[in-house]
């Protein structure tokens, strides 16, 4: 592979034109597709055969009714001070209002609170429903606005109106200022990095281009399978981070290859055939890690893998190609000043410091580092074994937002419960002689469970075997109990059925919320376990080495707990939330846990085969464990520094983001990877090697002969030109 890298890059780079016009051409087109096409995002975050699915297709069954159905916008008003709902003032307010939602021609239909009986017992609170001609996501933007006018009319006359419902009344915003601040702060340590502004802006170009025309094939991709909205965001993160990093691989080798005496179209080429293999691996490591999350069985999970999977392998073509074209469009870009060629050796003699204080003070107290490391990521992961995920609703809302508002309202007036009801199906088997009493004696102790509010009475298909009942708990629906409550519910339905032959079966959003976020917790042992398994055999066949991977999948493990235990101890216990901007503590995210775990292994594998590749390369020659840390932590370790504190940056700039999604995924892969690169790569993997010395680099025979070879810094091929090279001077 090295070779054909080789080849690239040198093309690339004499046929710069070519390469750059062919790069911008398959950006134009993407966009024109994505464009033309549109996007056509799905809100399905359904898991298949899960027991609340099941409940849904038997409700379907039975009343002949859809799961989907027309999209809805719930109006939630609070009468003024000293009035009710029912004062003529306030009446004729609601009612003129729904007069003017009605003058929507999409608009199916709309229950007062007055028809319907929707008001609070103080009749304070109460809410109308408008129901469209057309599913949730298809309801448009002019409806929403069209809703939001009348709203804003009846509030500056005094009767506080909100909005809720199914309907989503803010778009997932994609792009502004959260990749804005993550591009300017990258630009900074770039330029820092390499002292030179024109240098600092490649890596962005080609990641700016590398993510477009990823998320233009995201856009393409959403017609033809169901992709999550904000699986955009996800791709927008990794594609912007591992575009900047991948690009800066590159050129830190191709100013390394400059100052070691190459001229520029060979530093060039030598710079895609070594980093550029090391590109290609870590984005592979990256795509099969995000590919791995259709192994779990959730589809909107293997989608979001899917999905950032297509934005990474866009940043490695672009970055191998484009990279080594505007190099040779740069041409004074990273010139060694006369007398400033690097060599292994000093001009008196001695031999060049291959070190820095850091790498020096690691291994010069390789003990006390680990402990201080190990205990560190050990204290902030210990809230990690009280974590409770869950799916944000309304209620995990900024005040500032009327869905909030309108959520607050509901619970004030109706309970907490009301938020998040749970319908229960009963269905009386076939041999039951009389159904409606068997159901009235399977569902008559429903209201007397602990944190039950109310009960309402069955309600019967037209065959009369199944009935319907809404169940209202005293708890909110991301609160702990309102999940006992489910759980306790199915625990009773087997000997309730046994009892009665009814079977009862608990459905509703706060059901499939519950049962979403426990088949993911189970999915996460499983898929850690997998992807940690895979590190140690991927790692051992790169390094030929048995301890060098068992050390990454630790690291690795300690990474992943840390990021978790921050999470939760943020998120979820509510500390330090205003400093990160989260409205109100909340259950974690349930598809973060499994979704860090599969991206933190991609990255951190990143950060650990570009820091240990260099400590190979030097005991190789010098069979010197030390020397080999000292010179890893001084090539490649303050790469790895900068690219760190880039990805960190861009992760860190999505918490600006309003939505609570995108928030907690650039919280939680911000934290993991300054966990990962900072506290893990640069000081815990050099302390234990130090530690293990030798035997750090310790393969059988047996398993060396038998295990394929990977070539990652294209040692070989470098070995094989300087052969050549040399063999040429003798010859001249």
């Amino acid at each position: 592979m090295a070779k054909w890298l080789y080849n690239l890059g040198k093309w690339s780079f004499r046929r710069r034109k070519t390469a750059l016009i062919g790069t911008i051409a398959v950006l134009v087109i993407a966009i024109a597709a994505g464009i033309g096409m549109g996007s056509n995002f799905s809100g399905d975050m359904s898991i298949p055969g899960t027991k609340s699915e099941k409940a849904q297709k038997m409700l379907a069954e039975a009343f002949g009714t859809s799961s989907e159905g027309g999209g809805t916008i719930t109006l939630i008003y609070k009468a003024p001070e000293g009035e009710t709902l029912e004062s003529e003032s306030v009446k004729q307010l609601i009612q003129t209002t729904e007069q003017e939602v009605a003058k929507d021609g999409e608009v199916a239909s709309i229950a007062s609170p007055f028809d319907s009986g929707s008001l609070s017992p103080d009749k304070r609170i109460g809410y109308s429903t408008v129901t469209y001609k057309v599913a949730a996501d298809e309801v448009t933007e002019e409806s929403i606005d069209h809703v939001r006018s009348a709203v804003e009319t009846v509030n500056d006359k005094g009767l506080q109106t909100e909005l809720g419902g199914s309907v989503a009344l803010s778009e997932l915003e994609i792009g502004g200022i959260s990749e804005v601040i993550g591009i300017a702060v990258a630009f900074l340590i770039l330029v820092l990095t390499f002292g030179s502004f024109v240098a600092a802006g490649l890596p962005i170009l080609t990641a700016v281009i590398g993510l477009a025309i990823g998320m233009m094939l995201i856009f393409v991709g959403s017609h033809f399978t169901a992709i999550p909205s904000f699986s955009l965001s996800l791709a927008s993160m990794l594609g912007l981070a591992v575009g900047i990093d991948y690009g800066l691989f590159i050129l830190s080798r191709f100013r390394q290859n400059l100052n070691e005496g190459m001229e520029r179209a060979e530093a060039a080429a030598m710079a895609n055939a070594t980093a550029g293999s090391a590109v290609v691996f870590a984005g592979l490591t990256v795509i099969i890690a995000l590919l791995g999350l259709t192994v779990t069985g959730i589809p909107f999970l293997g989608a979001m893998g899917i999905s950032a999977a297509v934005t990474v392998f866009a940043a490695v073509i672009v970055s191998l190609i484009s990279i080594p074209a505007l190099l040779g469009a740069t041409k004074k870009l990273f010139l060694p000043k006369a007398g400033k060629i690097e060599s292994d050796t000093h001009p008196n003699g001695r031999q060049a410091d291959e070190s820095n204080r850091w790498g020096r003070f690691v291994t010069k107290y390789p003990l006390p580092v680990l402990i201080v490391c190990v205990l560190l990521l050990g204290l902030v992961s210990l809230p990690a074994l009280h974590i409770h995920t869950g799916l944000p609703n309304n209620g995990t809302k900024s005040t500032d937002t009327t869905e909030r508002r309108g959520y607050d309202l509901l619970s004030e007036g109706f309970g907490p419960g009301f938020n998040g009801p749970l319908i229960i199906v009963a269905k009386s088997d076939s041999d039951v002689v009389d159904p409606a009493a068997a159901i009235g004696e399977a569902t008559a102790g429903l209201s007397e469970l602990p944190n039950v509010s109310s009960v309402t009475p069955p309600q019967s298909n037209a065959s009369g075997d199944t009935a319907i009942l809404t169940l209202l708990p005293g708890t909110d629906p991301l609160d702990t109990e309102t999940s006992e409550l489910v759980k306790q519910i199915r625990q009773q339905a087997d000997s309730i059925h046994e009892k009665t032959h009814v079977e009862l079966m608990v459905t509703g959003s706060t059901a499939v919320d519950i049962d979403i976020s426990d088949m993911l917790n189970q999915a996460l042992p499983k898929f850690a376990g997998l992807i940690a398994g895979l590190a140690f055999i991927l790692l051992a066949i790169v390094f030929r080495s048995i301890l060098i991977p068992i050390k990454a999948v630790v690291g690795y493990l300690l990474t992943l707990t840390a990021t978790l235990g921050f999470i939760v101890f943020v998120i979820q216990d509510g500390n330090m939330a205003s400093l990160f901007g989260i409205p109100e503590a909340a259950p974690v995210l349930n598809f973060l846990p499994v979704l860090v775990a599969g991206i933190l292994f991609g990255l951190a594998m990143d950060y650990e085969v570009f820091l240990v590749s260099a400590m190979r390369e030097k005991y190789s020659h010098s069979k010197h464990p030390k020397k080999a840390i000292l010179y890893g932590l001084k090539t490649n370790g303050k790469v790895v520094f900068a690219a760190g504190l880039i990805m960190v940056t861009v992760f860190a700039s999505f918490i600006f983001a309003e939505d609570s999604i995108i928030k907690s995924m650039g919280l939680a892969l911000a934290v993991g990877i300054l966990f990962d690169a900072f506290i893990v790569r640069l000081t815990l993997v050099p302390a234990i090697m130090a530690l293990l010395g030798k035997s750090a680099w310790y393969f059988p025979k047996w398993l060396d002969r038998i295990l394929p070879k990977i070539d990652i810094e294209g040692e070989a091929f470098q070995h094989d030109k300087r052969t050549t090279s040399t063999d040429q001077r003798r010859i001249s």
